[in-house]
């Protein structure tokens, strides 16, 4: 009993954490009337919060989720250090000085990510104790399976309070720049989703793939496709006035879904077998050409930037069409499942489109023609940071490759009762091998006394030649 206190009070410690992200006091006298931060620059600690936040949130949870898929015994000493790094980061941010901001989205979401945070301990604790007899025994496998969707939605979680965290930082993405806000962060995170996407079926998704009969241009024409139609019929308000904002997003959910309805029927060979075609990259080429074309340029860093864009979206389009056609040859991996250092390029050119469109906001640019960045400094520091965030996403799919349980694991947790120690695994490969060498010995045998009984049924005579076998002759 003393065990589940201590469990309650851990969750109800973690709860009034993120309670208190919202209820806390902004200092928000000395922002300027119309504005949401103030003059002050950012100081030390709330820069440690900042980078804390991303490593805790970005590297340590992460690398800590997929120690749990490989059921590594790292991850809960991982996931241990991550939401001590959590707490003392969330206290720093509210002890900082220097810019004090209006109330915004990112404290308030904040408490949305904590009590996450703190439910995912809270179950991870329950689950560590092990109690699997009478009623915990019937609701153990439901908190198993919400614990594993729990930390896969949560990099997708402190994903978006980060760019939250971001725009509160600039002070930026507020009143009539909301929806522009909206649509560059929408657009650009789903690129980089797509790049991940990309990434773990080169890397980890060829079973996947095989055992359902469909190629990755299946899926991705399905997709395109569905929300191609989705955006045909809502990107204008029907019964209103066109705009040219409303033809450009029609015409893009047109060629989308139209597109997308091709590669779902090319995805099929002749003998209705999977197959692979270039459709959906064909898409990626030329929505980063009409995307490039559409954004306003008013002056060279606009020019640079969105053509930056443009070329880099387009490039990861060709970039597909020539690993499919020529690198590939239709095939779905290169002889002997190698991967070849070309096949990483359309991935990559997905991440720098999608956080280049991140960063070219109305307000964004506005605040690069203030600063000493020029344009082409600032599209360098968009790459880099498309690097780094693409070598998270390969050192993070590698290290589940290489550890993922095999199908031996997955049978014995199919029955989470039976707890098998290293003694009794030893002890049954032990006796799987007696029996091999029995069943082995036993065949041998038998083979031994057929051959004998060949040999006596044939009768063998001496001749000139030497000792032939067949009918004797007389």
């Amino acid at each position: 009993m003393s065990i589940l206190k201590k469990q309650a009070f851990l969750l109800l410690a973690l709860h009034m954490f993120a309670r208190l992200a919202v209820a806390h006091d902004h200092h928000d006298e000395n922002i300027p009337k119309g504005s949401a931060i103030s003059d002050e620059p950012i100081d030390a600690i709330l820069w440690i919060h900042i980078f804390m936040m991303i490593i805790t949130f970005g590297i340590i949870f992460p690398t800590g989720m997929v120690l749990g898929m490989t059921r590594s015994r790292w991850h809960v000493p991982v996931q241990i250090v991550g939401t001590c790094l959590a707490i003392v980061g969330w206290f720093l941010g509210h002890a900082h000085k220097g810019r004090q901001f209006a109330p915004n989205i990112h404290s308030y979401f904040a408490s949305t990510l904590m009590g996450m945070l703190a439910k995912q301990v809270a179950i991870g604790v329950y689950l560590k104790l092990h109690l699997e007899k009478g009623f915990h025994g019937k609701i153990r496998w439901f908190f198993v399976r919400l614990h594993g969707i729990t930390g896969k939605l949560m990099p997708i979680v402190a994903w978006t309070q980060m760019l939250f965290g971001a725009v509160t930082a600039a002070g930026i993405c507020r009143g009539d720049h909301l929806g522009q806000c909206v649509s560059h962060f929408a657009l650009g995170s789903s690129l980089i989703a797509y790049g991940i996407i990309m990434n773990i079926f080169l890397l980890a998704g060829r079973q996947w793939l095989k055992r359902r009969q469909k190629t990755q241009e299946f899926w991705d024409s399905l997709v395109i496709a569905v929300w191609g139609f989705f955006i045909t019929f809502t990107g204008h308000w029907w019964g209103s006035e066109w705009t040219g904002s409303d033809i450009q997003f029609t015409a893009t959910g047109l060629l989308w879904w139209c597109a997308g309805m091709v590669g779902l029927w090319l995805s099929f060979g002749p003998d209705r077998g999977p197959r692979r075609n270039i459709i959906p990259a064909l898409v990626i080429f030329l929505t980063g050409f009409a995307m490039s074309s559409w954004h306003p340029k008013e002056d060279n860093v606009s020019t640079v930037v969105y053509s930056a864009f443009g070329y880099s979206l387009m490039a990861a389009g060709l970039a597909r069409v020539v690993e499919i056609t020529f690198l590939l040859k239709d095939r779905v991996s290169l002889p002997r499942g190698g991967i070849s250092s070309f096949q990483y390029l359309p991935s990559f050119f997905l991440f720098s489109s999608g956080f280049i469109f991140h960063g070219a906001t109305e307000e964004q640019l506005g605040l690069l023609r203030a600063s000493k960045f020029d344009e082409v400094s600032y599209l360098l520091l968009m790459f880099s940071v498309s690097f780094l965030v693409f070598l998270l996403s390969l050192v993070l799919i590698n290290m589940y490759v290489r550890n993922r349980p095999g199908p031996s694991s997955k049978r014995a947790r199919a029955v989470p009762s039976i707890r098998i120690t290293h003694d009794e695994e030893r002890a049954r490969r032990s006796e799987d091998r007696q029996i091999a060498d029995a069943n082995e010995f036993e065949l041998e045998e038998l083979v031994s006394e057929e051959e004998e009984e060949a040999r006596r049924l044939v009768p063998v005579t001496h001749d000139s030649e030497g000792l032939k076998g067949g009918p004797s002759r007389s």
